[in-house]
C-alpha cells in the first residue's frame, strides 16, 4: 500500500468514531432568544420582578445558556429609550418579546408586526391599539388586560375604612406615564360618588417626591394614592416620604407596601409575570399570539401594613385585617 493511501485510510478510520458520536448526539438544541423590555433603569431596580421571571422560566425547564438566552433591556421610564430598546430587540431577531408596561408594548408594536409579544400590565389593550379584541387578539400580541372597571371606587372605599374622617385625597401621578394620567378621570368620578374631594398632584421626577408629600401634608390632605411606573420604582423614597409627612398612602402595587405604604389593592404583578412566562412557553412551542385570548384578572390582592399604621397613629379595623391577603406586622 502506498504511503499516501495509508494515511488517507487511517484518517478516515479516525473520523468514524467522531461521526458516529455526532450522529448519536443529534443536532444541538436551539437556544430561544427572549427579549424583555422592562420599565426601570437597571437589573437591580427590577430585581424583585426579574427574579420572579427567571425562576418561572427555570421551573419550566429553561436554563440560560443551555436552551434560552435573555436580552434584558432597561429604559428607565424614558420614552425615547423605550423606542430605541424595542427596536434593538427587533434588530437582535429575538423569538419572543415580553413588554412589562403599556409604553413598552406600544413601542414594540411600532417596531414589529411579526415577533410574538407578551405584554404584562396594560389597562386597555384594545383601546391602546395592541389587539383587535380580548377574545381574538388577531396580531402578534397578547396576554393581560387590567381594566379599571370599579376598582378605583373599591380602593378609595378601603382607604375610607382605614382612615377616620377621610375627606381630601391627593392622587399622585407621573405626567409622563399614560397609565398614571389615565387614572385621573376614574378616580375623580369614584371620589365624587363617595363624597370625597380628590386632587391630582403631578410628580415629574424622583427628586420631586419628598416635596410633593410635604406639600399635600401642608395643604391639609387626609391621605394619598400613588400610581405610575416611576413612583412604583421609587417605592423606598415614596414610603419614607409618606411616613415623614404623616400621610396614609395607598398604592396599586403590593411590592410598595413594605416601604411605608399603609395598604395596596391591585394586581398581583409576580403572579402576572409567572403566567406571562407560561404564554411565552406556549408560543415557543408553536402557539400563535393571535389565537391566545387576552386574559383579565379575576382577583386582586389586598395588603395592609400594620407597622405603617402604628407609625401614623391609625388603628386598622379588624374587618379590613381579616379581608387582607397579606398583613405586614
Amino acid at each position: 500500500m502506498k504511503r499516501r493511501d495509508f494515511i488517507r485510510l487511517v484518517g478516515t478510520a479516525a473520523a468514524w468514531p467522531l461521526a458516529a458520536r455526532a450522529q448519536q448526539m443529534g443536532p444541538s438544541p436551539k437556544i430561544a432568544k427572549i427579549g424583555v423590555l422592562w420599565h426601570a433603569g437597571s437589573a437591580d431596580e427590577e430585581k424583585v420582578y426579574l427574579d420572579v421571571l427567571t425562576k418561572a422560566f427555570s421551573d419550566l425547564g429553561y436554563i440560560e445558556g443551555k436552551n434560552v438566552a435573555f436580552l434584558h433591556r432597561f429604559p428607565a421610564e424614558q420614552a425615547d429609550r423605550f423606542r430605541a430598546l424595542a427596536r434593538d430587540l427587533v434588530d437582535n431577531k429575538v423569538d419572543v418579546i415580553i413588554a412589562t408596561t403599556q409604553m413598552g408594548a406600544i413601542e414594540v408594536k411600532q417596531a414589529t408586526s411579526t415577533i410574538p409579544t407578551v405584554f404584562v400590565i396594560v389597562p386597555d389593550p384594545v383601546g391602546a391599539g395592541l389587539v383587535e379584541s380580548l377574545a381574538h387578539p388577531g396580531g402578534n400580541m397578547t396576554w393581560l388586560s387590567i381594566m379599571f372597571g370599579g376598582v378605583p371606587g373599591k380602593r378609595l372605599g378601603l382607604m375610607k375604612e382605614a382612615v377616620p374622617n377621610l375627606n381630601r385625597v391627593a392622587l399622585l401621578i407621573d405626567p409622563n406615564d399614560p397609565i398614571s394620567t389615565s387614572a385621573i378621570t376614574p378616580y375623580s368620578n369614584a371620589a365624587n360618588a363617595l363624597g370625597l374631594v380628590l386632587r391630582p398632584v403631578e410628580v415629574r421626577a424622583p427628586d420631586a417626591i419628598e416635596q410633593a408629600f410635604s406639600a399635600i401634608a401642608q395643604d391639609g390632605f387626609d391621605a394619598a394614592f400613588v400610581t405610575g411606573s416611576m413612583l412604583s420604582n421609587e417605592r423606598a423614597r415614596v414610603g419614607v416620604s409618606a411616613l415623614a409627612s404623616g400621610m396614609p398612602t395607598m398604592s396599586v402595587i403590593a411590592e410598595m407596601v413594605p416601604y411605608g405604604m399603609l395598604m395596596s389593592y391591585g394586581q398581583n404583578v409576580p403572579d402576572y409575570l409567572r403566567k406571562a412566562v407560561g404564554y411565552v412557553d406556549k408560543i415557543l412551542k408553536g402557539a400563535k399570539p393571535a389565537d391566545l385570548p387576552v386574559e383579565q384578572p379575576t382577583r386582586l390582592k389586598l395588603v395592609i401594613n400594620l407597622k405603617a399604621a402604628k407609625a401614623l397613629g391609625l388603628t386598622v379595623p379588624t374587618s379590613l385585617i381579616i379581608a387582607a391577603d397579606e398583613v405586614i406586622e
